[in-house]
């Protein structure tokens, strides 16, 4: 018997972020991804989607498509059959837009207000078929419980330095996991990009999963 799966033109992997996060998230899943991060000025976007009033979970889209468009215009033709992947992460807690702390002491005054209370991670996904030109994208929510803290916790947690650089100043896969009560939804969609809904975004674009995955 023949697998199917061998009649498949393999299509490669861009990934537009430096994020090991939801590079691992892909090799996980037999996924191999070439990283080519994008060089959005994210400040800019976030300032002009504050003119729109856009909702979060409208910006975490907006900056996401943005990152795979940066990345799809400056690949050559030699990529001409990749498929491109943009993701953002922004936390909403209280109707507050939360991305990267960028300092320890914003960390530690965000972790302390935080603790023991729920937020919504969203992640905007944006997926480009070079070989086409079509692109296709949606937002994902998960619920985030986080349990209650010490002190003595949270800035021990900050002087590691992992909350300084993710959305909302939190890990599910890392050093703050302990930290996390529970979510509703999807886990890695929290942790940077949906597994799940990237499989349904590729196949809107008719781009079967076993064109990306290597199980060898």
């Amino acid at each position: 018997m023949t697998d199917d799966s061998t009649a498949l033109r393999k299509r490669p992997v861009v990934l537009a972020s430096a994020s090991p996060a939801r590079r691992g998230l892909l090799a996980a899943a037999g996924v191999p991804a070439i990283v080519k991060p994008s060089q959005v000025d994210e400040d800019a976007v976030e300032a002009a989607a504050s003119v729109q009033s856009l909702t979060v979970p409208e910006l975490a889209q907006l900056l996401a498509e943005a990152k795979c468009d940066d990345v799809s215009r400056r690949l050559g033709r030699e990529d001409s059959g990749s498929i491109v992947i943009g993701c953002d992460s922004i936390l909403e807690w209280q109707g507050l837009a939360l991305g990267k702390p960028g300092s320890p002491i914003a960390a530690q005054e965000r972790l302390h207000k935080m603790q023991g209370t729920s937020g919504v991670l969203h992640t905007g996904h944006a997926i480009t078929d070079l070989s086409t030109g079509r692109n296709v994208g949606r937002c994902c929510s998960t619920q985030v419980d986080f349990a209650p803290m010490s002190e003595r916790e949270i800035a021990a947690y900050v002087r590691t330095g992992e909350p300084l650089n993710v959305a909302g100043s939190f890990t599910l896969d890392g050093l703050s996991s302990p930290f996390v009560a529970g979510i509703v939804g999807d886990p890695s969609n929290v942790i940077g990009l949906s597994m799940p809904l990237l499989r349904e975004l590729l196949d809107e674009l008719g781009v079967d999963w076993l064109q990306v995955v290597s199980y060898s």
